[in-house]
């Protein structure tokens, strides 16, 4: 049985995020964990802190079911755009430039290998 993890409004990029989520997809949970963990670029804390959580929400929906025993992998992971906040910093003659800090939103769900 699936279990799914949400993490809203993450003051990161989307295409910051989608580097991270590309390399983990489809990966065993302890190796995504592995390489979040030790992985240099900074959404890669708030994306291990997610799977744990989905791992936490999967122990909880299986419960008696070991995660050593059930072979979790990533299923799906996808990274959507969320709020921008519109900033204008001073510029030259009067003028002022646009900054948009982005921000989006990621869905993991994991699931057992032999589920599928």
């Amino acid at each position: 049985m699936e279990a799914v993890a949400k993490l809203n409004n993450n003051p990161t990029s989307t295409r910051k995020m989608r580097l991270l989520a590309d390399l983990i997809r489809g990966l065993d949970v302890e190796k995504a964990l592995n390489i979040l963990k030790f992985h240099p670029k900074h959404p890669s804390v708030p994306l291990e802190k997610l799977l744990v959580s989905a791992i936490a929400n999967w122990k909880v929906k299986n419960e008696g079911a070991r995660v050593e025993d059930a072979n979790l992998i990533v299923k799906t992971i996808f990274v959507d755009g969320g709020r921008t906040l519109k900033r204008m910093r001073p510029a030259p003659q009067g003028r002022g430039y646009r900054i948009r800090k982005r921000s989006n939103h990621v869905t993991i769900v994991v699931d057992g290998k032999n589920a599928q």
